[in-house]
């Protein structure tokens, strides 16, 4: 037999370390080239792996809540187990088969190529690791169980660490055989619950929050509670204190948002608006024949309302860059890489939509939905959260009226838009019932002076308050 250690990816961006999130297969079984093995979380998003060569698998080093550095071996995959290109013995011969992390170069990315479902399995590399990260505790082989090559006995599964499986109790099929979504799958292990035993209530059979929440809950399967920050309100407490690790994507926006608090000079400004109009004219667009099946919020008006105002005012689309010389520049993007700040259960993300200063105003929708239903799925690639130029962050959908955002790193604005509330307004001479909401406008002050950032935010507004007006009279 040929056995091949694969190593944990580069999986972009200069991320060091991915957390074993959910591993979709177990020692012994077959798979295919480019077939998703296992789930890895990292501090922008959750990725499915593929694997790199087709056999059967061998070992598999780490379970599942193991934090692992780039470089390292997760895997081993016997990519001959017919042994027809060799005849293995229990010498140096058939050890020297086996290709050691130590004497093989660190895989920078991934082969690329379809996977099963249509998705494109392809994990790009960003260059060799710079800065090693501490090496957390990590189990050795000898925890995770493993199929001897000589021995015809079934393979017994992959063990989770937080559950303890007794030596007479039947095996239990892999969490990754059930139907159920990230999100719920990382509920299931904090609370310590098995997916495996839950009838699941959902589309087509999937497992829901609530089933994990109903076993977790019963008196008949007590488990250990680890909290979460996005946990449900409904876990019970374990004492007086809890200890929440600061993992994944909270410790990645903690440490970009004290980086850009302390980096770029905020300024805020604030705008309230009449967007009675914007509103309607929402409205009128569903009934239209091509947009009856397009869900269309006030955040596609938003959108294209801050695209417009861009377009007057490129200044704000750029971003302050220290150069080798010890000096600075500005860099203006004529391109609008848009940022949408998106709370999931995972934490907050900004994915953005690509060029959406190039799309019509129907694409716009169509990337807008898309980039919101994959962040909920907690599918987003860090890909699709790199790059960004300019931010959109909604506090309206949580009731409140506005906020004072902090700048993603790198850019030199985001907008925040409020709830939309009935509210009495003077309008045309006399006191009525409009639609209103509050805007606000943090942007770097280095770039960005008072009158520039007032001038555009005083753009955005008037689109909103006017858009059939406003592109009749800047296009």
């Amino acid at each position: 037999m040929t056995v091949k250690e694969f190593n944990l990816p580069d999986l972009g961006e200069g991320l060091t370390e991915g957390e074993i999130l959910k591993w979709l297969v177990q020692v012994g079984d077959t798979i295919e080239l480019n077939q998703p093995i296992v789930e890895v979380e990292t501090a922008k998003a959750a990725v499915e792996i593929p694997a790199k060569w087709a056999g059967k698998v061998d070992k598999i080093f780490h379970p599942e809540g193991t934090t692992v550095e780039v470089g390292v071996p997760i895997i081993a995959i016997n990519t001959d187990p017919s042994g027809a290109t060799a005849a293995p013995t229990p010498s140096a011969a058939s050890l020297a088969a086996v290709e050691i992390a130590g004497d093989a170069p660190v895989e920078p990315g991934m082969i690329g190529g379809p996977a099963p479902g249509g998705r494109t399995a392809v994990l790009v590399g960003y260059g060799p690791k710079t800065t090693a990260a501490k090496r957390r505790p990590r189990a050795t082989a000898a925890t995770v169980p493993t199929q001897p090559p000589a021995t015809p006995v079934a393979p017994a599964p992959v063990e989770v660490a937080a559950v303890e499986v007794a030596p007479a109790a039947p095996p239990r099929p892999v969490q990754g055989s059930v139907l159920a979504k990230p999100p719920v799958r990382k509920l299931a292990r904090d609370l310590g619950v098995d997916l495996a035993g839950i009838a699941g209530t959902g589309p087509n059979g999937s497992i829901t929050r609530d089933d994990v929440l109903s076993v977790s809950a019963a008196p008949t399967a007590p488990a250990p509670v680890t909290a979460t920050m996005t946990g449900p309100a409904a876990a019970p407490r374990v004492g007086r204190e809890e200890r929440i690790p600061v993992k994944g994507v909270r410790k990645l926006t903690a440490e970009n948002m004290v980086a850009s608090a302390f980096t770029a000079p905020h300024v805020t400004e604030f705008l309230t608006v009449d967007v009675t109009r914007s509103m309607k004219a929402l409205e009128r667009l569903k009934t239209k024949r091509d947009w009856r099946d397009v869900r269309v919020s006030p955040l596609l008006m938003v959108a294209k309302a801050a695209l417009v105002a861009l377009k007057r005012h490129p200044m704000v689309n750029s971003s302050w860059q220290a150069t080798s010389a010890g000096a600075a520049e500005i860099v203006v993007k004529h391109y609008v890489n848009l940022g949408i700040a998106a709370a999931t259960e995972r934490g907050l993300i900004v994915p953005n939509v690509k060029d959406a200063d190039a799309l019509t105003t129907r694409e716009l929708a169509d990337a807008l939905n898309a980039l919101v239903a994959t962040a909920r799925e907690g599918k987003t690639s860090p890909a699709a959260m790199s790059g960004g130029t300019f931010t959109i962050t909604s506090v309206g959908v949580f009731g409140v009226d506005t906020g004072t955002p902090i700048l993603p790193p790198g850019e030199s604005a985001i907008l925040v838009f409020g709830a939309i509330r009935d509210t009495p307004w003077v309008h045309k001479g006399k006191i009525k019932i409009r639609q209103v909401t509050t805007l606000g406008l943090s942007f770097d002050h280095r770039i960005i002076d008072g009158e520039l950032g007032s001038k555009f935010l005083r753009d955005v507004g008037a689109f909103l308050e006017d858009p059939e007006g406003s592109l009749l009279a800047w296009s």
